[in-house]
C-alpha cells in the first residue's frame, strides 16, 4: 500500500538541487547568448526635485551603448503611471509613479532613465554620464513630518493623506468613559525592509517570428507580472509567458508588479529585438525597492478588575512612502489582526496613511500583523501591570473560546469579506506555551540569576494570522503514460517547499508514490491563472486546488480501469500507481490506464499499440465520448468563502547585560496551530525562518533616513543584521491542529507566523528584566542604555555586573 504522505516529515525534494549550487536565477539565464544586452537605471539621488532637464548627449556616442530612454521616449499606455494595484473606497489620494519619472522625483531611487548596453559595465558607465537639472524641493521626511503637514510630497495631496478609514464595533469611546479602568499609551513601530538574499531582477527575450514574449522575473506573482506587462505593451495576454526561475527570497518586496524595471525590460527587448537582462545591486535594493513597518500609534483602553477589556480605541498613522501601489492593504491588516485572540466587547480602529519622500511601502512579512500584535501585547501587559495580575491570567479572561468559533469581529478584512474566525482553541495554545517555556516556574529562575547578578525577563505573545486569502488558486495534475504525474500550479515559490508539499498532498489523493510526482511553479504557460504567493496563502489555495485537481484525474483513472478491468469502479482502488480490484489479483498500472485514456489512430511505441483504435474502444461509440477529452488529467480551481485565520504564541526568555545592555536569548517557545499540517518538517523550518527574521525586526533592523531623505544605511555593512550568534539555537516547538471548515484539507496558512510576534514578546521580555516600559521598536542597546539613563531615578532591577550567560 502507498504510505500516507499528509503530514510526515517528508524531506525537501528541491534542497539538493539548491545545496549543491545547481540553483537557477534570473541573473543565470541565457548568460551564453551572445546577442544578450544588459541593462543600468540612473536613479534620483534627491528625495524631492523637479526635473528641469536631461541631457543624455554624453552617453550616445558611448561605444556599446545599444539605447537609452527617458520618460519624453516612453509612449501610450508605458507613458502613463503604472497601475494602482489595489484600489480601495477610502484610498481617496492614491498616486502611483511612472516607469521612468515624469517632471518630478520623489524619493532618493525613483528611476529617471533606462540604458541598455552590450554588457552591465558599459551600461552603467553610461548611467553616469547623464546630466540631469534639478529644482530641489523640501522633502517630508517620516510621520511625524507628513502629519504636520508643512510640506507636501505631491502638490494635490494638502494634507499628506492618502487614505482615513474608520471601523468599529459596539460603542468603544462611551464604553472606555464606563469603565472602572483606563489606560492610554503611545507604541511606535519604525520602518525596515525585507532584504532577500537576492535583489530584482528581470530577463526579456522577443521573438519576431511568433510575435511572442517571454519574460524572466524574479516575482512572486508571474501571472501579475504576465498581464501588467501585456497591457503596459499592448500586446495579447496569450503572447506574453512569464517564468519565474528560482528565486532568492521574496517576503513581500516581490509581489509588487510590475516594478518599473518588470516593463523597461520586455520593452527594450521587443524594440531591440534582442534579449535583455536587469539585476538589481544591493545598493540599489536598499533605495529603490520597497520597505514596511513605519506606524504610530494611540491606545486608549478601558477594563474592568478582572482585565476584561470593555472598551478598546486604537488610532494610527502609517506612513507608505512616496506612492501607493500596492494600496492600503498593511494598515488595514494592522486594523484588523490587531485584535489577536480577544473579543473586546467595544472596539474603534481610525488609521490615515500618508506620504512621505520615502521609498513606497509593501506588505513585508507579517504584512502589519507585527504591529497590530505589538499594540495589542503591549495593552495586554499594561492591565496586568496596572492591575499586579499575571500576564496570562489577563490574556486568558479575553480569550475568545473554542465554542464561540465561527466568531465575528463585525469588522471587514482585507479581502473584502467579514473578519470571521474560522477555528482555534487559544486557551490549550496557551497551557501547551507555559509549559514549553517554563512559565510558571521562571520567578524560581529569575531568583536564581539574581542570586548571581544577573537580570533576566520572561514575555509573551498571541496573535491570529489571516490566511489563505482568495480570489482563488487552480491546479493541474496529468499521469503521463509512464506513470509519473506532472502536477502545475500558478504560484511562484521563493524557499516554501512547494515542491515537496503539494507532491505529498498529490501522492496521497491519486495513490501514488511521492517520488513519481513533480511539481512545477511559477510558469504561465502551464498556469495562466493564477494570483500569487503571499500572505500565508500557498497551503491553503494552491494545496486545495492540487487536491481538487488530483481528485479529478483520479475518478477519470477510475472510469477508465474500470472498463478496462471490467469492474465496477467502487471496487477499485490505487496505491503506488497501480490500480487494482479489491480482494483479487486483477490490477492495471496508472501508466497504462494513461494510454487508455488517449484514443490514437498512429501507433508511437509499444505501449501506445494498446491505444490504437483497432484494439480498444466500442464501435458503436465515439471514441471520445460526449463532455469528455482525451489523456489522464484533472484541473480545477479553489476559490475560498473567506480567509482562514492561524494563530500561535511565542515566549522567550532574556539576558540583559548590566553594562553593555546587550540581549542574549535564552529560550525560545512557539505553539502554533495552522490546522492540520502537510508537512510538520517545512512548519517548523518556516517558524525558525521567522522567528530569526523576526529577532532582527526586534534588535536590529531599521531604515534610517536623515531628515534631507537620504538612506543612511544602504548597505549590509551599516544595515545591522542578527547573525547565527544572535539567534536561538534552538526553538521549542509544539503544535496544536484545530482544522479550517473552509478547504477540503481543513488547512491554514503559516507562512509569516514565525515573525508576527517578534517585536511584542521582545519587548515584554526586556521590560520584565529592565523594569522600564517599552514602547517603540526596534530596540538596540545603544537605545536600551538610553533609556536606562532616563529612567535612572526610578526602581529597577540590580545594575550589578554579571557573567556570561549560560543558558537555561
Amino acid at each position: 500500500m502507498t504510505t500516507k504522505m499528509f503530514g510526515a516529515k517528508v524531506p525537501r525534494v528541491e534542497d539538493q538541487r539548491f545545496l549543491r549550487g545547481q540553483g537557477r536565477y534570473v541573473d543565470d539565464l541565457l548568460t551564453d547568448d551572445p546577442r544578450l544586452l544588459h541593462a543600468a537605471v540612473l536613479r534620483s539621488p534627491h528625495a524631492h526635485a523637479r526635473i528641469v532637464d536631461i541631457d543624455v548627449s554624453g552617453v550616445l556616442d558611448v561605444e556599446g551603448v545599444v539605447a537609452v530612454w527617458t520618460y519624453d521616449d516612453l509612449t501610450d499606455a508605458m507613458a502613463e503611471p503604472l497601475p494602482l494595484l489595489i484600489p480601495h473606497p477610502t484610498l481617496t489620494h492614491g498616486r502611483t509613479q511612472y516607469a521612468l519619472a515624469r517632471d518630478e522625483v520623489n524619493y532618493v531611487g525613483e528611476a529617471i532613465a533606462f540604458v541598455v548596453a552590450v554588457d552591465r559595465y558599459v551600461a552603467e558607465d553610461a548611467v553616469s554620464r547623464i546630466r540631469v537639472d534639478y529644482d530641489h524641493l523640501p522633502p517630508v521626511v517620516g510621520i511625524a513630518a507628513a502629519r504636520a503637514a508643512e510640506r507636501t510630497v505631491h502638490d494635490d495631496v494638502p494634507d499628506n493623506v492618502a487614505a482615513r478609514m474608520v471601523q468599529e464595533n459596539g460603542d468603544a469611546r462611551a464604553a472606555i468613559a464606563k469603565a472602572p479602568h483606563t489606560l492610554a499609551l503611545e507604541l511606535d513601530v519604525e520602518r525596515s525592509a525585507c532584504t532577500p538574499m537576492e535583489g530584482r531582477g528581470t530577463v526579456a527575450r522577443w521573438d519576431p517570428d511568433t510575435s511572442r514574449l517571454t519574460v524572466w522575473s524574479s516575482t512572486q506573482t508571474s501571472t501579475g507580472v504576465r498581464g501588467c506587462v501585456a497591457a503596459k505593451l499592448g500586446l495579447d495576454l496569450a503572447k506574453v509567458d512569464v517564468i519565474t526561475p528560482d528565486v532568492g527570497g521574496g517576503f513581500g518586496v516581490k509581489v509588487v508588479h510590475p516594478w518599473p524595471e518588470e516593463l523597461l525590460v520586455p520593452l527594450a527587448a521587443k524594440t531591440l529585438g534582442r534579449p535583455v537582462k536587469f539585476t538589481e545591486d544591493r545598493r540599489e535594493h536598499f533605495i529603490s525597492s520597497a520597505h514596511e513597518r513605519a506606524q504610530q500609534h494611540q491606545v486608549e483602553v478601558g477594563f474592568d478588575d478582572e482585565g476584561r477589556v470593555l472598551g478598546l480605541n486604537v488610532e494610527f498613522w502609517h506612513d507608505h512612502g512616496a506612492y501607493t501601489p500596492y494600496g492600503l492593504i498593511v494598515p488595514i491588516i494592522t486594523s484588523t489582526q490587531l485584535l489577536g485572540p480577544y473579543k473586546p466587547q467595544n472596539y474603534r480602529v481610525a488609521f490615515e496613511s500618508l506620504y512621505t519622500n520615502t521609498v513606497i511601502v509593501t506588505p513585508y512579512r507579517g504584512a502589519g500583523r507585527p504591529q497590530g500584535c505589538f499594540v495589542m501585547e503591549r495593552t495586554m501587559d499594561a492591565i496586568a501591570a496596572y492591575l499586579g495580575k499575571d500576564r496570562t491570567e489577563v490574556r486568558s479572561a479575553n480569550f475568545i473560546q473554542p465554542d464561540e468559533f465561527p466568531y465575528e469581529h463585525g469588522l471587514v478584512f482585507q479581502d473584502g469579506r467579514e473578519l470571521t474566525y474560522d477555528s482555534g482553541d487559544y486557551p490549550a495554545s496557551l497551557a501547551k506555551l507555559k509549559e514549553l517555556v517554563g512559565w510558571d516556574e521562571f520567578e524560581d529562575f529569575r531568583a536564581e540569576m539574581a542570586a548571581q547578578g544577573r537580570r533576566v525577563g520572561i514575555g509573551l505573545a498571541c496573535y491570529v494570522e489571516g490566511t489563505g486569502v482568495g480570489p482563488y488558486e487552480g491546479a493541474h495534475v496529468h499521469i503521463e503514460t509512464s506513470g509519473k504525474v506532472k502536477a502545475s500550479i500558478g504560484l511562484t515559490t521563493q524557499g516554501q517547499g512547494h515542491q515537496t508539499a503539494f507532491a505529498q498532498i498529490v501522492a496521497d489523493t491519486l495513490g501514488v508514490r511521492f517520488e513519481d510526482v513533480e511539481v512545477v511553479t511559477g510558469d504561465t504557460r502551464k498556469m495562466p491563472y493564477s494570483v500569487g504567493t503571499f500572505a500565508s496563502r500557498a497551503a491553503v489555495m494552491s494545496g486545495s486546488a492540487v487536491h481538487l485537481a488530483a481528485l479529478r484525474a483520479k475518478e477519470k483513472a477510475l472510469r477508465i480501469a474500470a472498463e478496462a478491468l471490467e469492474a465496477s469502479e467502487d471496487d477499485l482502488e490505487i496505491a503506488d500507481g497501480v490500480v487494482s480490484v479489491r480482494g483479487t489479483d486483477t490490477s492495471i498500472d496508472l501508466g497504462t490506464v494513461a494510454v487508455l485514456s488517449n484514443p490514437l489512430r498512429y501507433a508511437f511505441d509499444e505501449a501506445s499499440k494498446a491505444a490504437t483504435q483497432f484494439s480498444v474502444g466500442d464501435p458503436g461509440k465515439p471514441p471520445v465520448a460526449e463532455g469528455d477529452e482525451p489523456g489522464l488529467e484533472g484541473k480545477d480551481f479553489y476559490s475560498p468563502p473567506r480567509s482562514t485565520f492561524a494563530n500561535g504564541m511565542h515566549a522567550v526568555i532574556v539576558e540583559t547585560d548590566p553594562d553593555t545592555a546587550e540581549i542574549t536569548i535564552l529560550k525560545y517557545a512557539v505553539v502554533h496551530d495552522c490546522g492540520h499540517l502537510i508537512n510538520p518538517m517545512i512548519v517548523e523550518g518556516q517558524i525558525h525562518g521567522g522567528v530569526a527574521q523576526g529577532v532582527g525586526g526586534a534588535l536590529y533592523e531599521r531604515m534610517a533616513y536623515d531628515e534631507s531623505g537620504q538612506l543612511l544605511n544602504a548597505s549590509f555593512m551599516d544595515f545591522l543584521m542578527p547573525y547565527a550568534t544572535e539567534v536561538p539555537t534552538s526553538i521549542d516547538i509544539d503544535h496544536l491542529e484545530t482544522p479550517s471548515p473552509l478547504n477540503p484539507l481543513g488547512i491554514k496558512g503559516a507562512g509569516e507566523a514565525g515573525v508576527i510576534p517578534s517585536a511584542a514578546v521582545f519587548a515584554a521580555a526586556i521590560e520584565d528584566a529592565e523594569g522600564i516600559p517599552i514602547t517603540s521598536m526596534p530596540i538596540s542597546p545603544s537605545e536600551l542604555f538610553a533609556l536606562r539613563l532616563e529612567h535612572a531615578d526610578e526602581p529597577r532591577p540590580d545594575l550589578a555586573s554579571s557573567p556570561a550567560p549560560t543558558g537555561i
